[in-house]
């Protein structure tokens, strides 16, 4: 477990379970790799890069680090040249999957609401944020 995980599992209260689910699955690409792992099985270092369209070595490498010494995937290492490397889901690992299957699609619903909120006019705009400001009171 990470040092950060950590921390947050020992030192908060039951009731930010869902912060410590934020900060276990926060983070450029965490999501989208559990989501793939979960979709293909196993995938390697450069397969998932090329799925999540190039990320920085740097950034996935952390990610997959941060992943892996969460629990939430495993990595096989074969002894062979060129080195292979795969990454799977863990047990701990498929039990998010739900969780980021609900997120992908909140966020979808998020972004759909955004991308009208751009094209609407901006008296719309204003309307519609001041609705949700006072719960549609006057």
């Amino acid at each position: 477990m990470r040092e950060k995980t950590e921390r947050i599992v020992r030192e908060w209260t039951d009731a930010c379970d869902a912060e410590v689910s934020i900060a276990v699955l926060g983070g450029a690409w965490k999501p989208s790799i559990l989501s793939l792992l979960g979709e293909h099985g196993v995938l390697r270092f450069g397969e998932l890069s090329r799925l999540l369209l190039e990320p920085t070595a740097r950034v996935l490498t952390r990610q997959l680090r941060e992943l892996e010494d969460d629990g939430l995937i495993t990595r096989e290492v074969y002894r062979q040249v060129p080195p292979k490397v795969e990454y799977r889901l863990s047990d701990l690992g498929r039990g998010a999957g739900p969780l980021v299957d609900s997120l992908t699609r909140w966020g979808g619903e998020y972004a759909a609401h955004q991308r009208r909120m751009l094209a609407a006019p901006a008296s719309v705009r204003d309307e519609e944020r001041q609705e949700l400001i006072t719960g549609g009171r006057v």
